[in-house]
């Protein structure tokens, strides 16, 4: 997803998800270690975690227990030292409002998993096309 060796920080709950999506990184050819954490309260802890790595990208999931996806974007965007990491939405969730939340709160990108593997494949290959020749600052 980059040309260094930062991690992939994955935010998801369902473990079906987290092996798709593994499975799809992989077949795309990311090298980057991924992080896999259940909720945006998992996610937090290990982003403030003084010996862990800073990711290259964050992929969220909005759906999930204890801290859902937009209330882990409103902590992460608040906070100095995260704020600049890309955090690209990866939900099921069509609903507008949440599109709408995400982008004021400032994502990358939003992204809806296909339900098909192979055009799900395909969203990931884009993500990290974009991403591998992106600039971060």
């Amino acid at each position: 997803m980059n040309n260094t060796s930062k991690p992939i920080l994955l935010v998801e709950d369902d473990q079906v998800d987290v092996m798709t999506i593994l499975r799809a990184l992989k077949e795309v050819h990311v090298g980057n270690r991924v992080v896999a954490t259940e909720n945006g309260e998992a996610a937090l802890e290990y982003l403030r975690e003084p010996g862990n790595e800073q990711p290259c990208i964050i992929l969220l999931d909005l759906n999930m227990p204890i801290m859902n996806g937009i209330e882990f974007l409103q902590n992460v965007k608040q906070d100095p030292l995260l704020r600049r990491i890309p955090v690209i939405v990866l939900t099921t969730s069509e609903e507008q409002q949440d599109k709408m939340r995400s982008f004021d709160l400032g994502v990358a990108g939003y992204m809806t998993k296909p339900v098909d593997y192979r055009q799900f494949v395909e969203v990931v290959r884009s993500i990290n096309l974009y991403w591998t020749i992106s600039e971060l600052p």
